[in-house]
């Protein structure tokens, strides 16, 4: 009997506590969840762009690799200055004596037709981030025609790269 009157007592106490579970109430919400992707754009140079011997007898040609990365969908520009020792829209190498220059061009394509320069929208390379690196070729002349002067030593320069987004 005791043990009947124990399982009665376990059974009651099993339903009440169901019944004051099930009467408990509940409030909810909602939590905004939000963020802002700041567009950015990082360039780099590898390998420079070197001439190597140039000769007196023809052109001489180069290239060089510039590396672009913007967030996905931004546009971009990418420029070049006329380096360190401009004269108008015309870049020179210094030679080691430091006065002697040696004239050169940079140029957006192979045939040497769209000089890469500082004017967006004009002479400059425009392109949309991907989210990963693109690639530009810089394509560089030595011309034939070069000032009275030009000796016989190492010429160089340094242009400044310029992502404009």
């Amino acid at each position: 009997m005791k043990r009947v009157l124990a399982a009665s007592a376990a059974v009651v106490g099993l339903l009440m506590a169901q019944q004051a579970w099930a009467s408990q109430n509940t409030a909810t919400t909602t939590l905004d969840v939000s963020a802002t992707v700041d567009g950015s754009c990082s360039v780099s140079a590898s390998g420079g762009l070197s001439f190597g011997t140039v000769l007196n007898a023809g052109a001489t040609d180069a290239t060089g690799t510039l590396t672009v990365n913007c967030t996905n969908g931004l546009l971009y520009n990418v420029s070049l200055n006329y380096g360190l020792q401009p004269q108008t829209n015309q870049r020179y190498m210094l030679g080691a004596d430091s006065t002697t220059t040696l004239a050169y061009n940079l140029y957006q394509d192979s045939a040497h037709d769209t000089p890469w320069g500082t004017n967006v929208g004009t002479d400059t390379v425009a392109g949309t981030g991907t989210g990963i690196d693109q690639p530009l070729t810089v394509y560089g002349e030595v011309p034939v025609l070069q000032p009275q002067g030009i000796t016989n030593q190492f010429y160089s320069d340094t242009v400044t790269v310029t992502v404009t987004y």
